[in-house]
């Protein structure tokens, strides 16, 4: 058997976000607008680990971490700085793609210097 109401229910919410939250002081378009910065932050993550090809690391002393961290955190900034450069000169590639033709690019330096006899 059925549950029409059931159904009626999931009808009204196919497609929709629902977002529950118990900051019942808050503006809903602030919380709508941390909610998107939060998302838009774990987008970020992802292509932090899959494109920059930043391994996890388990590091135990303070000093260490915070490199890491550091490290992880300015790649993210340079991942964005790619993308929204990109996007700003309507540039076709993605930063992925970006990233895939640099990384082939080979830089050698060879100085010769002159032996005195």
């Amino acid at each position: 058997m059925l549950d029409q109401r059931a159904l009626d229910r999931a009808r009204t919410m196919d497609g929709k976000l629902l977002l529950v939250t118990n900051m019942v002081d808050h503006d809903p378009w602030e919380i709508v607008k941390r909610y998107r910065s939060l998302a838009n932050i774990e987008r970020g993550f992802r292509a932090l680990k899959s494109d920059s090809e930043i391994a996890l690391v388990y590091h135990r002393l303070p000093d260490r971490i915070r490199a890491h961290v550091l490290i992880g955190f300015l790649a993210l900034v340079l991942y964005r700085v790619l993308r929204m450069r990109l996007k700003a000169s309507d540039h076709p590639l993605s930063p992925t793609r970006a990233l895939d033709i640099a990384r082939k690019i080979q830089f050698h330096q060879v100085l010769l210097t002159r032996r005195e006899t």
